[in-house]
């Protein structure tokens, strides 16, 4: 009994770790939209990401056209989306925009 307590307290914290870094990438996404697109944009980070629903989001990434579909958001940001910053961080900005489309039920902080 004690082991299997264990077991599940360890499978508990285990799960706690990966929920957590799961939402940091989102929460990166944030901090990347607000330094170098809010501006450009004109836009809030909430308004960007819900432009579209997630599923419309998770398809264009899956397809390799993210950038494409965020210029179609945020057009003016073209250049960032075409840029070599934008490769390193492409991942954290769809977590960003997945985590908070117009289907989510999520409101980011910026």
């Amino acid at each position: 009994m004690t082991s299997w307590k264990k077991a599940a307290m360890a499978a508990l914290i285990g799960f706690s770790v990966f929920s957590t870094a799961a939402h940091a990438d989102a929460q990166k996404g944030i901090k990347l939209y607000q330094k170098n697109l809010k501006e450009t944009c004109g836009m809030s980070g909430a308004a960007f990401a819900a432009k579209f629903k997630q599923a419309e989001w998770d398809k264009a990434y899956k397809a390799g056209t993210l950038s494409k579909k965020m210029t179609e958001a945020c057009p003016k940001g073209k250049a960032f989306f075409e840029g070599d910053k934008y490769k390193k961080v492409e991942s954290h900005l769809y977590d960003f925009v997945h985590e908070y489309a117009k289907d989510s039920g999520n409101i980011p902080s910026c």
